[in-house]
């Protein structure tokens, strides 16, 4: 499908988060918006830890809609969390997941231009906001991570906005198994090979790809 619909959009601010009051920008809230997009992320989204998140290649996180049935699915007892904005995404996408997308897709929405460079790796954090310290690794498990963007245009852009994939410059390397590859490194050689030069891929990753080259 060359096209999905942007179904809410939720920015967050730092707060206390947990029992220990952690300080977190995991909280969001949704808005209508029209809310602008630059290289750092929505306007008015905020993160506490800087070190690991936020930053050019984790600008925005989207999040498939279809992904919230399966958790409530496995975690019932969850239900009220698990909603558009629920595990911290900026976008809540309706239309697409992982399997139909690809490492480096430029996507269009509103007036900006958005590019899929990494998947997310659940921390601590998300366990806080549930209470429930088996999320995040029932999320590596199950695959549901979701993707972050880096932003090549910035813009305006407001929930019920189309989705549109403009470039894929690596059709043959699906988003999804990218997220195996980051969750259970069991990537063979010629995918190592196509990681370590591949056009949108995080600089992390594809640096990380180059260095397991180099040891080999």
């Amino acid at each position: 499908m060359t096209t999905a619909s942007l179904l809410s959009i939720q920015i967050g601010r730092v707060a206390p988060l947990g029992p220990d009051g952690i300080p977190s920008g995991f909280v969001k809230t949704g808005t209508e918006g029209p809310i602008a997009v630059g290289p750092l992320g929505l306007d008015g989204d905020e993160q506490a830890d800087l070190t690991v998140h936020g930053g050019p290649e984790k600008a925005v996180y989207a999040y498939p809609a279809a992904h919230y049935r399966d958790w409530i699915s496995d975690y019932p007892h969850h239900a009220a969390l698990f909603v558009p904005g629920g595990v911290g995404e900026n976008l809540t996408v309706d239309g697409w997941t992982e399997r139909d997308l690809c490492v480096g897709d430029v996507h269009a929405v509103g007036t900006a231009r958005l590019q899929l460079c990494q998947p997310r790796q659940p921390c601590f954090k998300f366990a806080l906001r549930f209470g429930d310290k088996m999320l995040p690794k029932a999320m590596v498990r199950n695959g549901r991570a979701g993707w972050y963007y880096r932003v090549l245009q910035p813009g305006t852009i407001r929930a019920g906005d189309q989705i549109t994939l403009e470039e894929r410059p690596n059709p043959g390397f699906g988003f999804d198994r990218l997220v195996e590859i980051v969750n259970f490194r069991g990537a063979s050689i010629k995918e190592i090979e196509a990681m370590a030069a591949m056009t949108g891929l995080a600089s992390g990753l594809r640096d990380g790809a180059r260095r397991a080259l180099e040891s080999r």
